[in-house]
């Protein structure tokens, strides 16, 4: 994806992120599960997944299971290795954990995939030093 490629809006990525870490956890989630982790209200949750399912980036199941697509599960990986390397990263240079963590989320969304990618390297670089 360049730099200039469409991308979901923050909104999106955060509700792919949040069902990618439930899948991981649980191995499942629902609408309620989604809501529990991002906080945001059910009726809020199923709003945005019928978006997310016309967009092609979930598939609801008959159960209520919800599952990430091809397309879907590579933009939450994405989103969350962004996330999870600021993330550590920031602790790394002494910000407090919760602060991280905030900006990690504010930044995962704005850096486009070169910017990031030039970022890890140069930090990886740095490190094996």
């Amino acid at each position: 994806m360049t730099g200039n490629a469409v991308r979901p809006g923050r909104s999106s990525e955060d509700y792919l992120e949040a069902i990618l870490i439930l899948n991981r956890k649980r191995g499942w989630c629902r609408e309620v599960d989604i809501a529990g982790q991002i906080g945001f209200s059910r009726p809020s949750v199923s709003i945005a997944c019928s978006k997310l399912e016309r967009e092609g980036y979930i598939t609801k199941e008959d159960t209520g299971e919800i599952r990430l697509t091809e397309r879907g599960r590579e933009i939450a990986e994405r989103t969350l290795d962004k996330h999870e390397f600021f993330r550590e990263w920031f602790i790394r240079t002494g910000i407090p954990a919760d602060l991280a963590e905030e900006e990690a989320c504010l930044i995962e969304h704005a850096i486009s995939e070169e910017s990031f990618a030039s970022i890890r390297r140069y930090i990886t670089e740095l490190e094996s030093r």
